[in-house]
């Protein structure tokens, strides 16, 4: 009788809530548990700094729950959120010395982190590595434009009504069924969505409130809504384009 083969024991990686979602499940076995041997988790409350501005970058890695901020400094001393880091998003910059722009937990927050310089030994040994990065790069730069056309041209009700449903896609929020409300939750301040969405805080409530009285949305409470009427919430966006990063049945009734 031959004898069973060694179970392999289950590590912190096997385990991840962000597996199957981040550049880990899309790499080859050798990769994923070189990966897996040069991880390590770290935990920050909301408002810590995990990366300061112009601050030499040490370690990048793998949001594995709750937002990170990402803040720029002007010279008068104002800061200007310039971007949103969800679970499965890559953060820090490789191949580069400095930080452009300091890194905050919006939230309560947990990433999973690589020292960088052995993070890039990595992608010099598994080209398939630098491939990941950099579709994760273009995903990055496609938010931005997105970020970039909603303050350029967009109205604050449109603002609030994309912002909302960009939450849909970068948070995963798809399971859904025709009958059933889409409940949507909001992981950073009204003061950090005011600053992201170039407003301000009162505007932001406005127009929550109108949303709700109009029948578009439910307030549960400052951070966690229901989406009554997907139809009326694509229309208000003026951004049908946002739909597409839904399921197919959400879609059906958006557009």
């Amino acid at each position: 009788m031959e004898p069973l083969p060694f179970a392999r024991a289950l590590t912190h990686c096997d385990r991840c809530a962000v597996r199957k979602s981040s550049l880990c499940n899309r790499v080859c076995v050798d990769l994923q548990e070189e990966l897996s041997r040069l991880s390590h988790h770290r935990t920050y409350c909301l408002g810590e700094t995990v990366l300061g501005e112009m601050e030499a970058i040490s370690f990048v890695g793998i949001v594995v729950s709750g937002v990170l901020r990402m803040q720029k400094s002007l010279e008068d001393g104002r800061q200007q959120l310039v971007g949103l880091l969800f679970q499965s998003d890559f953060f820090g910059r490789v191949f580069g010395g400095l930080s452009a722009h300091a890194i905050e937990a919006a939230s309560d927050v947990t990433l999973c982190c690589y020292e960088r310089r052995a993070f890039e030994r990595l992608t010099e040994r598994f080209p398939e590595l630098e491939h990941q990065l950099m579709l994760s790069t273009l995903d990055e730069l496609d938010a931005a434009r997105n970020w970039m056309l909603l303050l350029g041209c967009q109205t604050t009700p449109e603002r609030v009504a994309s912002f909302l449903l960009m939450l849909c896609r970068r948070t995963g929020t798809n399971q859904w069924t025709p009958g059933a409300n889409l409940s949507i939750y909001v992981p950073i301040s009204r003061r950090d969505m005011a600053s992201y969405l170039g407003t301000t805080g009162e505007t932001i409530s406005r127009v929550i409130h109108e949303m709700s009285r109009k029948g578009i949305i439910k307030i549960r409470n400052s951070q966690h809504f229901e989406v009554l009427n997907m139809r009326q919430l694509v229309k208000m966006s003026a951004r049908e384009d946002l739909s597409t990063g839904l399921s197919s049945s959400i879609r059906s009734i958006a557009l």
